[in-house]
């Protein structure tokens, strides 16, 4: 697998508070996911890899430029239909409107929402409205899908047909980069786990390692308390 962003001894500190801590990271995996205690820095280190937030010192090195999509754990819907918000993205990349009615079309029978096309998108469910903002980011096509905790306000069912979607994203060439704090949601996503503890990588593993044979005390400890 060739390296797709190589992170730099990149810092993050607001006031007295250091979130992110010297983080030096290679990724190459096409689907890897990013694990670790409450407040570790999962959610800031991913906005900095988007580019939401800019971080105090060191760097991110993109092999090459790759287009990105990011989904977060509340999606943000506009007081419009299913449809239009789907077509509100494309719209902005420049596409010609019938082109924008088509993929988002598709976009939405991909996610099984073609039924609610119409349906003002904040009357949704939260599992219909994340299933939205999956649409929206499938329609664009980008190289490279950042969720933070997609799943986390969800039932059950939701939960497992949002993981679908990202499962049928992942199989289309995109590259997937999330953090979850669904254990067995990891174990069926990812190809390796990155793990985050007090703003720092503590480890970054294979899948299949991580949960069999974690390599530090802090991975350890970590599981230990969040498997049954």
């Amino acid at each position: 697998m060739n390296t797709w962003l190589t992170i730099e001894r990149l810092g993050l500190t607001e006031g007295s508070t250091r979130i992110i801590d010297d983080v030096s990271l290679s990724l190459a995996a096409q689907r890897t996911v990013v694990l670790g205690p409450n407040g570790a820095g999962k959610s800031t280190l991913l906005r900095l890899i988007h580019g939401l937030l800019h971080p105090s010192e060191g760097a991110l090195r993109w092999a090459q430029p790759l287009s990105q999509a990011m989904v977060f754990q509340r999606p943000i819907m506009l007081r419009t239909t299913a449809l239009a918000n789907v077509v509100y993205g494309l719209k902005l990349k420049g596409h010609a409107k019938e082109v924008c009615q088509r993929r988002a079309l598709d976009s939405l029978a991909h996610v099984g929402l073609e039924h609610l096309a119409q349906r003002p998108a904040r009357l949704l469910s939260g599992g219909e409205q994340q299933r939205v903002a999956l649409a929206r980011v499938w329609a664009l096509e980008p190289e490279l899908l950042i969720l933070d905790e997609p799943t986390a306000s969800l039932d059950p069912a939701s939960s497992r047909e949002v993981e679908r979607i990202i499962n049928e994203i992942a199989a289309s060439g995109t590259r997937i980069l999330m953090t979850t704090h669904n254990l067995g949601q990891a174990r069926r996503i990812a190809e390796e786990i990155v793990f985050i503890d007090r703003g720092r990588i503590a480890e970054q593993t294979p899948v299949a390692e991580f949960f069999t044979q974690p390599r530090t005390l802090a991975a350890q400890d970590f599981l230990q308390e969040e498997m049954p």
